[in-house]
Parts: C-alpha cells; structure tokens; sequence
C-alpha cells in the first residue's frame, strides 16, 4: 500500500505541490487567525468540582463576585485618607463605572473595609468585575484606564494575568525560534552537507506548524481552547517535522545512491521510512488525544493542539515531502558545503556495515552491550534510578502568577497585595451555606473562625436563606496550609438541614488536585493501551510491545526526577531563571506522560523496526540487534539532538510552566536516546533471546500484513553483501 502510495504521489507531484501550496497560503491568512480565538487561560478546575458549582450558584444568587482587575494604588508621600489620595482613586472609579463592560467598581472609600488598606497606611486598591462575556480587547482598555494620577498604578487580578499570558505566549515563540533555528539549520547543513536537504525538514517544519494552526482555529469553532497550545504547536509540529524529514530525505538520498530511479526511489522511500513514520505518528498523536479525556481547559487544548500537530505533520511526510523529493530528484545534493564529502553507500543508516562482521561504531558499541549485557543492564538502572530518585519526595501545586516572569506587573500586585495588606488581598476561601437561617449561619461562622490558619471569616453577602462567607488567612492561595484549611472548613458539620459548599482559588486548587490525580491512571492505561496494541502489530510480538512500554515509563521517570530536582527544589533556578514554589505544577506529569510516551515510542519504532526486519531475515537475536542498532543509532541520535534544539529553546520562555516542559522533554529525550534505545534497549533483547518475538499466529498474520518495516523484504544492499533467505521463525 505504502508503495502504491509514493509511486501516485510522485507521479502526481506537481499537483500535490499545487494543493500545498494553496493550503499554505489559506493557513498562513486564515489559520494564523487562531490567535485571536485562544484563551489566556491556564484553567485546570473540573466542571463538575465543588469549587466550580459553588461558582454557579454564587452567580446564581447572588451575581457575579469573582474580580477581574485589581488595581494597586500606593504614594510615598500621602497617606489612604489624604483627600488628594481619594480624589484620584474615585476619578478613576468614576470614570470605569461608566463603560458598559464594566458591572461593578468597588473602593476601599466605599467599604472602609481593613482589608481594603495596606498595614502602612500608604496603599489600598480598587476592584473591577467585568460584564459577563466582555471581550479581551473591552478588558484591555479597562486596563489602560485604570491608572490614577499623581498615584504609583499597578493593575493585576485574574485577567490581567490572562492578558499578561496572552501577550507573552507570542513573544516567547518568537524569542524560541529566534535562539532555536539558526542553531537547528547549522545542525541539519552538518548532517546532510547541503543546502538543499538541509531545507527540506525545515519547509516541512513551517508547514506543519501552519497547518496546526489552522485546524486548532476550526477547532476553536466549536470548544474553548487555551493559548498554551500553541507552544506545543510549535515545540512538536516543528520538532517532528524536523524528525520525519531528517528519516526521510535520509533514505531517500540512499535509494538514489543504490541507483534506483528517482520514482522508484520515491516509492521505495515511502515504503519503508514513510510506513514507519506513519507507525510513530499514530502512535504520538494517539498517545496527546488521551489529555481529551481530561476535563480542564489546559489539559484538552494540549491534547488538541499536539494531535493536531503530528497529524499535519505526518500527513505532510508522507505527501508534500515525496512530491519535492521527486521534482528535486538528484537536486537533492545540490548547494553542496565545501567541508562536505561525497557519501559512500549508505548515508547516515550504516545499512551495509550493519551488515558486514564486524559491524560500524554503532554496531560494536550494541555488541560491548550484548557481551555484557547483565552489567550494563544494572549500570544503566543505577543512573536512571538516580535521576528518578528526587520524584519519590515530588509535592504537587497548582498554577499560580509565578510562572509569570518576576517584573510581570500582574505577579507584582499579587504579591504586594499578600505582603502589604492584613488578610493577603483578594483571594478568600468561598463559603456558601444554603438552606440555612442567619442564626443558623451565624454559628458556623463561628465555627469557620476557629479553624486553624484562619484569620476571619466576614459575611459577603446574604439573601433569604443562603450566606455567603469570604474566609481570610495568611500567606500563598496555593500552599499546602491553605489547602488544609479547605479540607478542615469541609469536613465541619454543616447546621441541620443546611447545605455548605466552599470555593475560591485554595479550594479550586485542591479540587484540582483531586481531578487531575484522580484521571492519571486511566490516562497511562489509555495510552499503554494503544501502544502496546499498535506495537503488537507493527512488530508481531507481545513481549517487544511490553518491553517498550516498561522503557519508555522509565525513561519518563528519569524526566520526573529532574524536573522535581529543578523546579520543586529550586536548583539552577538562578540559570533558568525562575522562582520555585516549592512543589511541581500537578498537570506537569499528565503532559509529559502524554508527550513524553509519544516520543519516546517515535525512537523506538525506527529501532525496532530494522532490528525485526533483520530477525526476519536470519533468525540471529544477537545479530539482528546488532545490525538495527547500526543501522538506526546515528539517525536516531542525530534526529534526537535536533528535536532537542528545537524543545530547548522553549526552555527559555518566561513562563515557568512552558519552561518546565522544555526541560523536561530535552532530560527524556536525551536519556531515551542514549541510555535507553543504545544501551538497555540491547541488553534487555540479548537476554530475552528468541522470547522477545513471542506471539500467537493471529498476531503474526497481523504483522506480516500490517508489519512495519524501515528496509524492503529483499534490500539491495544486503543482496551485494550477502543473500540469506528470507525464513519465517516460530516462537
């Protein structure tokens, strides 16, 4: 099928090329678009959590009491009560009150509330709740006009922390491809030598983030997506596009080599990289739809927004790169670097050495591997345990101002307002008590204050039979004594017949918390699920599937210990330059399950895939893990170290979130290419021997039919050196 395939396609090449190039500029006029209908939200709450419904009646019964502005006033000189002070910050109320975006200002001149006043006198701020459904630009100009004069204005609350995401989000793609192309194209004219090959991943790489975008802008049609998905767009549409191009174009230049004509080399390209590449690709794109299954807004962007990455991505590998193969053809070569030699058969494969007795460098470092592979085994175990160990000790959080950059004027008043004011601002624990009289509500208010951490516990609003409480207390919205403070105030007996729910940020976050945790195992056995179903096929093997699941959870693992080393301890955080909470971002781990599993399986398959053609070919284990390690070892690391120049320069994004992504993607990238498919990879199958293809005869009819193979049944190349029969070996 796959050679049917690349013969059409090159065939037909000048009007798949056409059709591209009209889907590129309806993606880059349309698709780009898509900025303007993503959110700025980092929105982790479960609509069906206690927080959230709390939310919904509060609206419900009382309108809407969330606030989203919050803009600081403070004057060296003048103290809260100075008529100039107050003259300046109801001006400014004056003048919000009157736009139809707004539905309601509150000042402290208003509430004479304490906890409207900062401890020295000298600070106080305004609230803004926005109307219902106001649009991003609405808020910008509330935003704008918030500054009062002969005052020191700073504006922050939640939107103004959305708005702060939303204009960083742009500037930090921006910032990653500015450090992160250049450095790729140097890398990719080393590795081919030209100009022309070097490009060609590149091309691949622009088209498959634009066609992302245009089909996450469709998407945006029909459901809410975050603004974060853009940077996994970009981080897995451009890196895989760069593996998927690297793989083929690396084959393509060999078939040419062995004098095959440029159609055929087409063809034969598409069969054997390009059915593998169509393995990986459903294999990442199935592996990012599981954070579908999650009902937070970041975590199902993420998932819509990777998927629909590698699916353009390998859609276009397998269509508009064979067609430029086969306009180029020889052209391939052309542009050729003065340091570059002309390549010997084959190029970056190693296809013949592999082959030969002694093997390439590739070849003898798998055979050190599986002369001694009890001892690399446990040696490879040790580092990894070591780098996994810090996870053991992992605390988890929720996303907060901090992983905005420091100076990020909507961190500062947050921070300022929990240092200067007596009850820390404006994030209270929410209490709704429902069905309940004022007396009644009045002594589990009373109950309320006397829980430890709290500092008080004021009624803010009433009406019939349902109360709502604002709980104040000291210190972070997200630590882990305000998360007990929820826990306590929920496990309080409510007044007979009454109904108690709590909210407010803390609350929302330990509802997360349980959310997310809560979906995580279904999560893995979704994802292990598909893969070892699409490796059992692709391979004709039980234990292969089984092996690379328990790999890739250790790889990952690795990961985990890291990004706990880094982000929750706060090591290297001065390098980085980051602030650490104390604890990792709970949807940290879900995401690189998702993406980590995804692309470590990618490596896996282009390994795997030459190690069974050659097992096929002899019967010989130790032979055939030789020969695919050979084969694969110099593309699999070289397409590594190019993934992690793209990932890494998203490592220097402002927002920590993003940061820890990229670090944590570069750790397991480099471990499973290294550690893992070099090493352990070998000496696990040196000691399984012969068990490493066990399977039942339906599956090997699956694999013989559905099998992916990176070299053709009969290859020329082997044929020059050696002509083994092809025989089939029973488990």
């Amino acid at each position: 099928m796959f050679a049917s395939w690349g013969t059409a396609i090159s065939r037909l090449r000048w009007l798949v090329l056409i059709l591209a190039v009209a889907f590129l500029a309806f993606a880059g006029v349309w698709g780009t678009g898509v900025f303007g209908n993503l959110s700025g939200s980092s929105d982790l709450d479960d609509p069906a959590s206690e927080s959230q419904q709390i939310n919904a009646r509060v609206v419900a019964e009382f309108g809407p009491q969330t606030v989203d502005f919050v803009a600081l006033y403070s004057s060296n000189d003048l103290a809260v009560s100075d008529p100039r002070f107050r003259a300046a910050v109801q001006d400014v109320a004056t003048k919000i009150r009157a736009r139809p975006t707004v539905a309601a200002v509150t000042t402290y001149y208003e509430t004479h509330s304490p906890a409207q006043i900062s401890q020295n006198g000298h600070e106080t701020f305004l609230t803004v709740r926005m109307a219902p459904g106001s649009s991003d630009g609405a808020a910008k100009k509330v935003r704008h006009n918030l500054a009062a004069s002969g005052l020191t204005s700073q504006v922050g609350g939640q939107r103004a922390v959305d708005l702060d995401i939303n204009d960083a989000v742009p500037k930090d793609i921006e910032r990653a491809e500015m450090i992160g192309m250049p450095i790729l194209l140097i890398a990719l004219l080393i590795v081919f030598g030209n100009v022309v090959a070097a490009l060609m991943p590149v091309l691949l790489g622009g088209f498959a983030v634009l066609g992302a975008f245009m089909v996450v802008r469709i998407i945006t049609l029909f459901t809410s997506v975050s603004i974060f998905s853009i940077n996994i767009i970009t981080i897995l549409g451009l890196g895989l596009a760069v593996d998927y191009g690297l793989f083929i174009v690396s084959r393509f230049r060999e078939e040419l080599d062995r004098g095959h004509p440029v159609e055929a080399a087409v063809s034969r390209t598409v069969a054997t990289a390009g059915r593998t590449v169509a393995v990986s690709g459903l294999l990442v794109m199935l592996a990012l739809s599981s954070l579908t299954i999650y009902p937070q807004v970041l975590l199902h962007s993420m998932g819509l927004g990777g998927a629909a990455a590698v699916l353009v991505a390998m859609i276009a590998s397998l269509t508009v790169l064979p067609a430029l193969l086969a306009v180029l053809g020889h052209r391939i070569d052309s542009l050729r670097l003065p340091w570059s030699r002309r390549r010997k058969i084959p190029t970056l494969t190693g296809a013949l050495a592999a082959r030969t007795p002694g093997g390439g460098r590739w070849g003898r470092i798998a055979g050190s591997v599986m002369a001694r592979p009890v001892v690399y085994l446990v040696a490879v175990v040790a580092v990894l345990g070591v780098l996994a160990a810090p996870f053991a000790r992992v605390h988890f959080g929720g996303i907060d101002e901090r992983m905005l950059p420091a100076p990020t004027q909507s961190r500062v008043v947050t921070e300022r307002l929990a240092a200067d004011f007596p009850d820390g601002g404006i994030r209270p624990i929410r209490v709704l008590i429902s069905d309940a009289p004022a007396a009644a509500a009045a002594g589990f208010t009373q109950q309320v204050k006397g829980v430890a951490g709290v500092s008080d516990a004021v009624v803010a609003a009433q009406k019939g039979n349902s109360t709502l409480l604002n709980v104040s207390f000291t210190g972070d919205a997200s630590s882990p004594a305000a998360r007990a403070i929820v826990e306590h105030i929920r496990a309080l007996s409510p007044p007979g017949g009454a109904n108690v729910m709590v909210g407010g940020t803390t609350a929302g976050v330990v509802d997360q918390l349980s959310s997310l945790m809560s979906r995580l195992p279904w999560m893995t056995l979704l994802v292990a699920g598909i893969t070892f179903v699409l490796l059992t096929i692709a391979f004709g093997s039980l234990v292969v599937p089984l092996k690379a699941i328990v790999m890739n959870l250790i790889s990952i693992g690795a990961a985990f210990g890291v990004v706990t080393w880094i982000f929750q301890d706060g090591h290297l955080a001065g390098l980085f330059h980051f602030t650490p909470t104390g604890y990792v971002e709970a949807s940290q781990p879900i995401l690189m399950v998702a993406i980590l599993f995804g692309l470590s399986m990618d490596y896996e398959v282009f390994l795997l895939s030459r190690i069974r053609e050659r097992w096929d070919e002899t019967g010989d284990n130790t032979l055939a893990v030789r020969s695919g390690v050979q084969q694969t070892g110099a593309l699999i690391t070289t397409a590594a170290v190019l993934l992690c120049v793209v990932v890494g320069s998203f490592a220097t994004s402002g927002i920590t979130f993003i940061k820890m992504i990229g670090v944590g993607m570069v750790v397991a990238l480099l471990v499973d290419a290294t550690l893992v498919r070099l090493l352990l990879v070998p000496a696990t199958m040196r000691l399984l021997g012969r068990y490493n293809w066990w399977a039942p005869p339906f599956v090997q009819a699956l694999y013989g039919r559905y099998g992916a193979r990176e070299s053709d049944p009969v290859d020329d190349t082997a044929a020059a050196v050696s002509q083994p029969a092809l025989v089939s070996h029973p488990a």
